[in-house]
């Protein structure tokens, strides 16, 4: 595995121009959709199988009656405990050398359970093709040394990548420097995500974003405990099977309607 990377949003940059919005969809080659004006600027509504990338809009009064406009840009988080990637059957789903969730669509089956289980609720179906989609943080560019569509378009420096260890200092950083209720968001549950924000305000302000984000309980059980449980009990029925059958050989009838150890039936 290569040295882990994280993209760095910081919200307080954002000026919601949705030039990420429009580059991912570019490079990705996806096509648009119609939509409808629902007095809102944030379009579409929400991801969807043919919008990875998405800025949310939303009005926001804080205590002392301030208003602010809060802008996010939405998608995958690129989970390090991912549930997409511990319930996915088929591998479509995977960890790419960088430790982001990358996206197979040849082996997808469609079943959706990623998106049940998705505590972000990023990966979104499409009836057209019977497959899951969502970001794969540009892997195919990132493997060229390139900087993701997203990052490449952001003309205020609200979007950057880079190692790991290098981005989570420059996160804390920014989040002091900002002060009040500025915080690091991403970087304390799941595992860690290798998508990280900077918010102005407290996580649970924002909408549409989970405040204390976690694989499913029902996944974790069978997952990680009872189907290992189950396929080393098995395991176990087969090895003591193979070992009987060494030990005394097959148990087949005779002729006169007996067993192979003389006993009647």
């Amino acid at each position: 595995m290569k040295a882990e990377i994280v993209k760095l949003i910081d919200t307080t940059k954002c000026t919601a121009c949705r030039g990420c919005q429009v580059a991912c969809k570019q490079w990705n080659e996806m096509p648009a959709m119609r939509t409808r004006n629902r007095g809102s600027y944030q379009n579409p509504p929400d991801l969807q199988w043919n919008t990875w990338t998405l800025i949310r809009f939303q009005e926001y009064v804080d205590d002392k009656g301030a208003f602010k406009w809060l802008f996010r840009k939405d998608g995958c988080m690129h989970c390090t405990d991912a549930a997409c990637v511990k319930v996915c059957p088929s591998g479509a789903l995977h960890y790419s050398e960088y430790g982001t969730v990358g996206l197979k669509s040849s082996l997808c089956i469609g079943c959706k359970e990623c998106a049940s289980a998705c505590p972000f609720d990023v990966p979104k179906y499409s009836h057209a093709d019977d497959k899951i989609f969502k970001c794969d943080l540009c892997l195919s560019r990132i493997r060229t040394n390139q900087s993701p569509a997203c990052v490449k378009s952001c003309p205020t420096g609200a979007l950057t990548i880079g190692p790991k260890d290098k981005m989570l200092k420059k996160a804390y950083a920014r989040a002091k420097e900002l002060g009040g209720d500025a915080n690091v968001y991403g970087d304390k549950f799941v595992g860690g995500t290798h998508v990280i924000y900077v918010l102005s305000e407290k996580p649970e302000v924002y909408e549409e974003l989970p405040k204390n984000p976690a694989v499913p309980a029902s996944i974790v059980l069978w997952k990680d405990i009872l189907k290992p449980f189950s396929l080393l009990v098995a395991g176990g029925t087969i090895a003591g099977a193979f070992l009987h059958y060494i030990t005394h050989g097959p148990k087949l009838p005779d002729e006169n309607g007996h067993d192979a150890e003389g006993k009647g039936e």
